[in-house]
C-alpha cells in the first residue's frame, strides 16, 4: 500500500479510514469502482453489495477490485438479503450508490428504475435501522431539483422534483425518503444525502454518457453524435465528489446532528461547460476526432444545470481540486493506456496517489 499523507488539508484523515468498516452498495459500477479503489488506498475494510458489473468491459473487473474486499453480488430490491448482508458486515459507515443511473434507460424501464432507486433506497435505510452503522450516506444526483425559472445554481434547500424523466424523479423520491428516515430515526445514525455534478473519469463504459460514447466513436474513427451540444452541465473528475463523500462521512461520525441532511458536491462556475466545449477539449487528445449535431426527436433535457456547493466549501473545506482541463487529460490517458493493455489497477492507484498529492498541497 502506498504511503499516505497524514492529512489532506481539512479533508479525509487517513488514520480515520484505516481498518474502518464500510458497506458500499453499487460497488461494481464506474463510480463505485473508483470509490472501492479510494477506500482500499486509505486502508478501509470494504464490503460491496451489488449486481454483476453493468458493462463489458468493466472497470471493476479490469482492475481486479474484487481482491481485498468482500464482494457480494445481490440486488438492493431484495430487502431480506440486503439486511442480512449489512448486519453481517457490521459496518461503521454505509454508502449507498446502487442505482439505475441512466436517463434514457429510465424511459425504457420506468418501473425497474423506480423499484431500484426508490424501494432500493428504502431497503437500505430499513436495513440500517437494524445493522446500526454510525453514518448512512445516500448518493443521489444533481438532477433531483425541480426545474423552473430559477436563474441561479441550485442550493440544497431548493424544491425537489426532478425533470420529466423517471430517473430524476426517482432520485428526488429517494431524497424525500432519506429525509423522512432522518426525521424519524436520526438519533440512531446520521442520514446524509449527496448530490454531485456530472462526473467524468477513466474506465466508464456506460451507454449514453458523454465520455464513454466519445471514446467508442473516436476509437472507430467516427464523429461523435451530440443530441444537445449547447446544454451546460457542472463537470468534475470522479475523485472530487468521492473525496467529498468520505469527508462528509468522517465529519459526521459520532456527530449525527451537526452534518445531517443534503449536500451538493459540484464544481465552481468556471467548470460549468457546454457539452460541445467538453467534447472539443476531450477530442484534442484523439487526432482527427470530432462531433456532429444529431438533430431530431430526443427525450427532453434541461438546457442549463448548475450547483451551488458553498455549503460543502464553507463547512467541509471541500472544492474540486482537479481543473476540468486536467480531468479530461487524465480521462483520455486512462482510456488510451487501458486500450494498450496497461495494468488497470496500477493505473487507478497512480491517479489516486496523484490526486491525493494535489489535495495535500492545495
Amino acid at each position: 500500500m502506498a504511503k499516505r499523507p497524514a492529512a489532506l488539508e481539512g479533508l479525509v484523515t487517513p488514520a480515520f479510514w484505516q481498518d474502518r468498516r464500510v458497506f458500499v452498495t453499487g460497488h461494481t459500477g464506474f463510480k463505485g469502482a473508483w470509490l472501492v479503489a479510494l477506500l482500499r488506498h486509505l486502508g478501509a475494510q470494504v464490503t460491496g453489495y451489488a449486481l454483476d458489473p453493468p458493462t463489458a468491459p468493466s472497470l471493476f473487473v479490469a482492475a481486479q477490485l474484487d481482491e481485498g474486499v468482500t464482494d457480494l453480488r445481490a440486488d438492493v430490491r431484495d430487502a431480506a438479503a440486503l439486511e442480512a448482508a449489512m448486519c453481517q458486515a457490521q459496518a461503521d459507515i454505509v454508502i449507498h450508490m446502487a442505482a439505475q443511473s441512466l436517463v434514457r434507460a429510465s424511459y425504457q424501464d420506468p418501473l425497474g428504475t423506480y423499484a431500484t432507486n426508490i424501494m432500493g433506497t428504502a431497503h437500505v435505510l430499513k436495513a440500517a435501522l437494524r445493522a446500526a452503522p454510525d453514518v448512512v450516506l445516500i448518493v443521489t444526483t444533481d438532477k433531483v431539483y425541480r426545474h423552473g425559472e430559477l436563474d441561479r445554481p441550485f442550493r440544497e434547500d431548493d424544491p425537489l422534483g426532478g425533470q420529466a424523466d423517471p430517473y430524476s424523479t426517482s432520485k428526488a423520491c429517494a431524497e424525500m425518503i432519506a429525509t423522512q428516515y432522518a426525521s424519524a430515526f436520526g438519533e440512531a445514525c446520521a442520514v446524509l444525502t449527496a448530490r454531485a455534478g456530472n462526473v467524468i473519469g477513466g474506465g466508464d463504459f456506460a451507454q449514453d454518457r458523454i465520455l464513454p460514447d466519445a471514446v467508442r466513436a473516436f476509437s472507430r474513427g467516427e464523429r461523435l453524435a451530440l443530441r444537445y451540444p449547447q446544454a451546460i452541465r457542472p463537470w468534475q473528475h470522479v475523485l472530487d465528489p468521492l473525496l467529498g463523500y468520505l469527508t462528509l462521512c468522517e465529519r459526521s461520525f459520532k456527530r449525527s446532528a451537526d452534518f445531517a441532511g443534503a449536500w451538493n458536491f459540484g464544481p465552481d462556475a468556471r467548470h460549468e461547460w457546454s457539452v460541445e466545449a467538453l467534447v472539443d477539449a476531450f477530442a484534442q487528445h484523439w487526432p482527427g476526432a470530432g462531433w456532429h449535431w444529431q438533430k431530431g426527436e430526443h427525450p427532453p433535457e434541461t438546457p442549463v444545470l448548475r450547483l451551488d456547493s458553498g455549503k460543502a466549501r464553507d463547512r467541509l473545506d471541500w472544492h474540486c481540486r482537479l481543473p476540468l482541463e486536467e480531468a479530461l487529460r487524465w480521462s483520455a490517458v486512462f482510456y488510451q493506456r487501458m486500450g494498450e493493455g496497461a495494468d488497470v489497477g496500477a493505473l487507478m492507484r497512480q491517479q489516486i496517489e496523484e490526486y491525493l498529492a494535489i489535495c495535500a498541497s492545495s
